[in-house]
């Protein structure tokens, strides 16, 4: 059975990534361990393709970086629990806007994955 391991090799450093002081590391830990990791669980379980199960991963690992970036520019995020932060910048639309995205079809691509995360998340709760 195919594990997220064999389409992302470093989600454990993900929040360590995202963070700009250490307390974003246990916003993004919570984020990762609740949200991303069985989202990602679900796509290899629906037989997603290794190449798109990437693109997804690429995607939602920017969403977790802007996610942290709105908590630093707005503390109260911080009383948000994973769930309701990520949907407060994910939805049928796509994901928040990013400074990291050069192109029309980065955008796309960035805002499908969202899209996805929004409908898988809709699905479950």
């Amino acid at each position: 059975m195919n594990k997220i391991t064999d389409y992302c090799k470093n989600t454990d450093e993900w929040p360590n990534s995202w963070k700009r002081e250490k307390r974003d590391i246990e916003v993004g830990e919570r984020i990762l361990r609740n949200i991303f990791i069985p989202f990602f669980r679900f796509l290899i379980e629906k037989q997603f393709t290794k190449k798109t199960i990437k693109k997804h991963t690429n995607n939602i690992w920017l969403l977790g970086g802007e996610l942290i970036d709105r908590v630093e520019q707005e503390e109260e995020l911080r009383t948000l629990n994973e769930l309701e932060l990520v949907l407060k910048f994910v939805d049928s639309r796509g994901g928040p806007y990013s400074n990291h995205i050069d192109s029309e079809s980065e955008m796309i691509s960035f805002d499908s994955s969202c899209k996805k995360l929004y409908k898988y998340l809709k699905s479950i709760n």
